[in-house]
C-alpha cells in the first residue's frame, strides 16, 4: 500500500486539470452515500466532531475504485497550534477491495475544494471576471485563487482576514507561484467592487451582506459546513441565483440550511446542484445578468475523483 504525502500530492494534480476531471466525475455514475458525522465529547471544551465520507465507482466503469475519507474537527485546537480539521483518505480497488493508498486528506481536500468552487465559477460567473476578492487566510485561500484564474481572467486580486499578516502570508505565498495579490482591511469596500467574492473562514456570523453585491458579482461560500457557520445573511441568498454542491448544504449546515431553518429562506428557491450544472439540466448564469451564488459543504465523489487523479499521476 503506498502512501502519499501532501508534496506528492501538489507533485500530481493541477488546474484546470483537476477542474475538468471533477466536471466529468460530476457526469458520471458515482455512488456516494450520506456522509457519516459523529459528535465526540470533550470535557470543558466543544465537542469534535467525526465525518466518514464513501464513495465508489458505478458498475459501468472498467477500472472501479472505492474511496473512504475520515475527518477530525476539532474546534480548539487553534489554542493547540494545530490545523482545526485533520484527516485521511483511503483508496482502494473497486474489483477487489484491496487497499491501494492512505492519502493526506487536508492536502487531497485543499485541491478538491478549491476546483470544485472554479468548477461552479465557470458555469456561473461573469466570463469577464477579473476583480476577485478573498475572504479568509488558511491554508485553502491559496489553492482558491489558483483554481478561480485557471477558469476567469483575474487582473486584480485582494485578500482579506481577521487579521491582518494572515492576509499578507497569502500574498507572500501566491507570489512565489507569480500571482500578484494584495492585502486589504475594506472587506466592505472590495466587496462592492468584486466580480468574485470567495469566502472561506470559520465565521458564525455573516460575514458577506447581500446589499453589498454588485449586479453580476458571484459569491462563493466554501466555509460554513455546520449549523452554527454561516458567512453570508439572508439578504445575499435572496438577491440570487442559489447553486449548491448537494442536498447536504441545503439541510446539513453552512449558509443555506442556517437561512432555511430560521424562517428567513426557503429551499423551492435553491435553483439545483453542481451536478444539474455539469449534467447542463439547468444555467448557471442568469439571462440578461445577475448576482450568482454557489454554496459548497463537500462531496465525497470529489475526493473520490481528485484521489484517483493522484493515483493515475503517481511518480
Amino acid at each position: 500500500m503506498r502512501l502519499f504525502d501532501a508534496a506528492e500530492i501538489d507533485a500530481a494534480l493541477s488546474y484546470p486539470a483537476l477542474i475538468d476531471i471533477l466536471d466529468d466525475a460530476f457526469r458520471s455514475e458515482v455512488i456516494a452515500p450520506k456522509r457519516g458525522q459523529y459528535a465526540i465529547e470533550r470535557p470543558e471544551e466543544e465537542n469534535a466532531i467525526l465525518l466518514t465520507m464513501p464513495a465508489w465507482s458505478g458498475p459501468e466503469v472498467d477500472k472501479p475504485y472505492i474511496g473512504t475519507k475520515i475527518v477530525s474537527v476539532f474546534f480548539g485546537n487553534g489554542r493547540r497550534n494545530l490545523p482545526g480539521v485533520m484527516g485521511a483518505y483511503l483508496l482502494m480497488n473497486g474489483e477487489t477491495g484491496a487497499p491501494l493508498a492512505v492519502m493526506d486528506g487536508n492536502r487531497l481536500t485543499t485541491w478538491r475544494t478549491a476546483a470544485a468552487s472554479a468548477l461552479a465559477s465557470r458555469y456561473m460567473s461573469n466570463p469577464e471576471a477579473s476583480r476577485m476578492l478573498m475572504v479568509g487566510a488558511g491554508a485553502l485561500s491559496p489553492f482558491i485563487v489558483k483554481a478561480h484564474r485557471a477558469v476567469r481572467p483575474l487582473t486584480e486580486i485582494a485578500i482579506w482576514a481577521r487579521r491582518p499578516e494572515a492576509a499578507e502570508a497569502v500574498v507572500a505565498e501566491l507570489a512565489k507561484d507569480g500571482i500578484e495579490a494584495r492585502a486589504t482591511a475594506d472587506l466592505e469596500g472590495e466587496a462592492r467592487m468584486a466580480d468574485i467574492i470567495s469566502c472561506a473562514t470559520n465565521a458564525t456570523e455573516p460575514l458577506i451582506h447581500g446589499h453589498w453585491l454588485k449586479r453580476e458579482a458571484h459569491l462563493d461560500l466554501i466555509g460554513g459546513f455546520t449549523m452554527q457557520m454561516r458567512e453570508a445573511d439572508a439578504d445575499a441568498l435572496h438577491r440570487a441565483r442559489v447553486i449548491v454542491d448537494s442536498s447536504k448544504a441545503i439541510d446539513e449546515g453552512g449558509d443555506v440550511a442556517v437561512a432555511i431553518a430560521e424562517g428567513s429562506y426557503s429551499a423551492d428557491k435553491v435553483a439545483g446542484t453542481l451536478a444539474d450544472l455539469c449534467h447542463g439540466r439547468i444555467a448557471g448564469q442568469i439571462e440578461g445578468g445577475g448576482i450568482t451564488l454557489f454554496k459548497s459543504v463537500g462531496v465525497a465523489l470529489e475526493d473520490l475523483a481528485a484521489a484517483v487523479a493522484v493515483w493515475d499521476n503517481r511518480a
